[in-house]
Order: C-alpha cells, then structure tokens, then sequence
C-alpha cells in the first residue's frame, strides 16, 4: 500500500505556473528576434541591472577574473574538472566509429562527429554556480567541439570571479556575461557581438528551460533541466538526520525544487519531519528551503521493496539517493532516474560538485525518456554507405526498385533502376528498362 504522510504543490498549480512561465519567455524570445543586441541588452538592464559596453569578456577581463581567485579555490577548481574530463574522455572511448561490410560489395559505417558550436549556460542568480562551468564546457572539450560559448550571469554586479575562472580553466573560446532568457536567446538567435551556435547546454531555473524549449529545432538542446528535484529510497538502515540533511540539501537550490523521502519504514517517515525542522533552525538557506519542502516536499511510505521501486519509477526523479542495505539492487531494478547516488558513502552534493559524473540531469520525469548531459550529447552519429562492386550495387537496385514501386515512389525506382541499367546482368538490364 502507498500512502502519502506529507503532499507537495499540486498538479493544477504547476501547470498554471508553467503558462505563465510559457508567456513570458515568448515574449522576451519575440523581442530578441526582432530587435536583437538591443533587446538583449533592454532585458539585461532590467532583470540583472547590468549593461557593460560589451557582453563579451576580453582576454584582460578573464585574467583579472582568473587572478581574483584565490589559489587554493582555483586548485579545488582544477580537480573538479579533472575529474569530470577523466570521466568524460572514458565515456567519449566507449563511442567506436564503426565499418562493416554487410553484403559482398555493400559497405556501411557511422562516424562519431562533434557538434560544431556549443552555447554553454551557467546559472549564477541565487548562487554562483561554478561548477556547471565544467559539467558543460569541460564536457563539450573532451567531446571535440570546435567552438565553446558560455556565459553566465553577473553575481553582486560584476562577473563573478571563479565563474569566469571554471569556464576560461575547462577551455571556453568566448566568455559572455549575461544571463537568463536573454542570454539563451542571444546564443541561439545570434547578436552584433555574438554569432549564433548550434547547440545549448546547461541547467537553470523554469525560464531557462523554457527558452531552451521553445528554441529547440532552431538549435539543439541537451535537455530540459529545470528546478533541482531529488528523490531518497530509504529502509530501516537510513537515519533521521541522514535523510533529512540529503532532502534539504538539494531543497535550497529553490523554492520549487521537489524533495521526496520514499520509504518502506514507518519509523523514519515520522521522525524525518521533525529532523528536518531541526535543520531548518540553523542552516543558512533555511529560507529558501523551507519554502521548497512546505511546497514540494513529500513523505511517501509504502510496504514493500517491489512498492519502492514502482514507485520510484513513477516519481522518476533527476537525483535518486539509495540509503538501504542493499543499494545495488536498485541499481538493477530501477529504470527512471537522471542520476543514482548508491549508499550513505556518497551523496548528491558530490555528484553536482566534484566526483566526476555530470550534474546536468532529466527533471519534470524526463527520465522516462533521456539520461543526463554527458559526452555523448555533443556527437552525431552519422552513417554512410559505400557499394564497391557492380553485382552489389545491380542486387541492391533490383529489390530497391520492387520496394519503391510498392510504395508508388516512381523517382526512387528509376535511382534504383539506372544503377541495375548500368551495373547489372543483360537479364537484369531487360528487366529495368523504362
């Protein structure tokens, strides 16, 4: 049996949030269309207050950046990103170019080819989130894109120093300080300062996502990563505190971000409430997460582990935090998550900061359908064909020819027909003659 001990926000009020959310971001996409660096610079002035005589960051802006940093920041800087570029080169040799010779004479293949231009987009309103700087720009470089954007918001009035620093340290070409709608329509719709790329990565609150959406076929987009969501599968082997301090943790992202015990163990789904008020008494972003967990947090018990597992795929949470005695077995079992974070040793802060696995994930149950950004989201994978004898390519024409007729497509016939024409037996020639 499932039953729900705390409910979050309901369902009508996100979706009355997300058309207003829709409207807006139209608008401002509407206007950057239409107007361009103008618009882009209107809409920085009045959400951020900040318009510099230009976006762009010169080689002396990001030195300076670069020197504001203390040394013992930029060291912690350097070993977050040689983590994820360790992990991101592993991944990127998993992906084999590929040549096989499928009939006698018939040759097909694919090759694993980088996306040209990437736009990387690095939140920075509520906190400074620097290490999105290398879950995205790190991961476009080890995946061989050519030309790296990125760009983030002002932090206090000005670029924020280790920002900068993340995203000059993982290799970004240009450097851009904007950010919200205005800063993912500006690299994909292009300005007088900033020629448009082919592709937008990175995380950020609803509108973000929402431009990302709604600029999706014009570039492409790695995924939609809106507000944080995390999801704890808990038994009688977690305590109180634990999965208190791991729901609020991810909470103080922002008020919209769900946190959601799921638990087969009736004492922990009545002692976390209290664990988590005790928290709230003294952690700095307690008001940020307070709003999150009265709004979106959920206590869900069950009975049974086949019940946590159902229920986890349903929930199909960006974060998944195993804290049961045996955590593998949802390793094996689950298929929905964004990213699995496998007993009380580890946890989500090491995922989203350091450990080597990318932080950009599935959220609103997108994980049903698309993992998380990694290497492979910045390759095409493009197939060829090759037919190197006359018999394989009067063979192919001669059911080419059959099937196109089937389906009433006379043009493609005759491509099918010209190479039997040309390539085939006599008797094979008779029989495509027009």
């Amino acid at each position: 049996m499932i039953r729900r001990i705390k409910t979050g926000q309901s369902a009508a009020a996100k979706a009355e949030n997300s058309g207003q959310v829709r409207a807006t971001v139209e608008g401002i996409l509407g206007d950057i269309a239409a107007r361009g660096a103008v618009a882009v610079r209107e809409f920085s002035a009045k959400f951020d207050r900040w318009s510099p005589p230009q976006f762009r960051l010169t080689a002396d802006e990001i030195a300076d950046c670069v020197r504001a940093v203390p040394p013992g920041t930029l060291e912690d800087i350097r070993f977050a990103q040689t983590q994820i570029r360790n992990f991101a080169v592993a991944q990127r040799n998993c992906l084999k170019d590929l040549e096989i010779e499928t009939l006698p004479g018939v040759v097909l293949g694919h090759r694993n080819v980088p996306v040209d231009s990437v736009g990387c987009y690095i939140p920075g309103g509520r906190y400074p989130m620097v290490a999105s700087a290398h879950m995205s720009v790190v991961t476009a470089k080890a995946a061989g894109v050519r030309r790296v954007v990125s760009c983030a918001p002002p932090f206090g009035g000005k670029p924020h120093p280790a920002i900068v620093a993340a995203m000059h340290l993982g290799g970004a070409d240009e450097i851009f300080a904007f950010g919200g709608v205005q800063a993912i329509g500006a690299m994909a719709l292009g300005t007088d300062e900033l020629a448009p790329v082919d592709m937008i990565v990175g995380p950020g609150n609803a509108y973000v996502a929402e431009a990302k959406r709604q600029l999706f076929g014009r570039v492409g987009i790695d995924l939609l990563a809106g507000p944080t969501e995390t999801l704890i599968i808990a038994d009688e082997t977690c305590d109180a505190e634990m999965a208190a301090v791991d729901l609020i943790g991810q909470a103080e992202h922002g008020p919209g971000s769900p946190a959601v015990l799921l638990t087969n163990c009736e004492r922990l789904a009545h002692e976390v409430p209290s664990a988590v008020e005790a928290l709230l008494t003294w952690l700095p972003t307690a008001d940020v997460a307070r709003q999150a967990w009265q709004n979106c947090g959920e206590i869900i018990l069950v009975d049974t582990v086949d019940e946590l597992v159902q229920e986890a795929d349903r929930i199909a949470s960006e974060h998944v935090q195993v804290l049961t005695r045996d955590p593998d077995f949802f390793l094996h079992h689950l298929t929905n998550f964004g990213a699995l974070f496998l007993g009380p040793r580890t946890n989500v802060s090491f995922g989203d900061k350091v450990i080597g696995t990318n932080h950009t994930l599935p959220t609103m149950r997108a994980a049903r359908y698309t993992g998380g950004l990694w290497v492979g989201k910045f390759i095409k994978t493009c197939t060829y064909q090759r037919v190197t004898t006359d018999a394989a390519s009067a063979l192919i024409g001669s059911y080419g020819s059959r099937l196109c007729e089937l389906e009433g497509f006379a043009g493609h016939k005759e491509q099918a027909d010209l190479r039997v024409r040309r390539y085939g037996s006599p008797e094979a020639r008779a029989n495509a003659v027009r």
